[in-house]
C-alpha cells in the first residue's frame, strides 16, 4: 500500500514542492502532482493523453530538476495540465508517462505560469521509511 502524497511549502517570491513516495518514482510523482496544483485545482485535469518523457542524470537532485522541467516544457509547448504520472528510475535513467489533456482555461482556471523548476531548496533523499522530492518552483 502507497502512502504517497504531495504538499506545497513557503517560499519568499515562489512556491516549494514537495513529494513523497515509499519509492524515489513515487516521490517525484508527486512532486509533479504538486507542481500542477500549483497551476489548478488538480481534480479538474482529466487524464486522457499520454505523453512520454525520459531525462538522465546520476544525481538524484539533478535529475529532479531535469523532470520537472521536462514536464514544464511539455506544459508550455503542448499547452496541456498533467494530473497523473508513472515514473520509472533506473540507475539515474528517468522514463516516464504523464497523462493530461489541453488546457480549458474557463474550466481549469489556471491561476499561475510555471517558468521553471530551480536549484533553490532542491533535495532528493530518504527519511525514515519514506522518499521525499522537492524543489522550489519559479512562478
Amino acid at each position: 500500500m502507497s502512502n504517497a502524497y504531495w504538499e506545497h511549502f513557503e517560499h519568499k517570491a515562489d512556491i516549494g514542492v514537495r513529494g513523497f513516495g515509499n519509492t524515489m518514482a513515487e516521490a517525484f510523482e508527486q512532486a509533479a502532482v504538486a507542481m500542477t496544483a500549483v497551476v489548478t485545482d488538480i481534480s479538474l485535469v482529466q487524464a486522457t493523453t499520454a505523453i512520454s518523457i525520459a531525462c538522465s542524470d546520476d544525481v538524484d537532485d539533478a535529475l529532479l530538476y531535469d523532470w520537472l522541467n521536462a514536464l514544464i516544457y511539455e506544459m508550455a509547448t503542448r499547452k496541456m495540465l498533467f494530473s497523473k504520472f508513472e515514473v520509472t528510475i533506473d540507475h539515474g535513467k528517468l522514463d516516464a508517462a504523464a497523462y493530461g489533456e489541453a488546457i480549458d482555461i474557463e474550466r481549469h482556471q489556471p491561476c499561475v505560469e510555471i517558468k521553471g523548476a530551480t536549484y533553490t531548496e532542491l533535495a532528493v533523499y530518504r527519511e525514515a521509511q519514506q522518499w521525499v522530492a522537492q524543489c522550489i518552483i519559479d512562478v
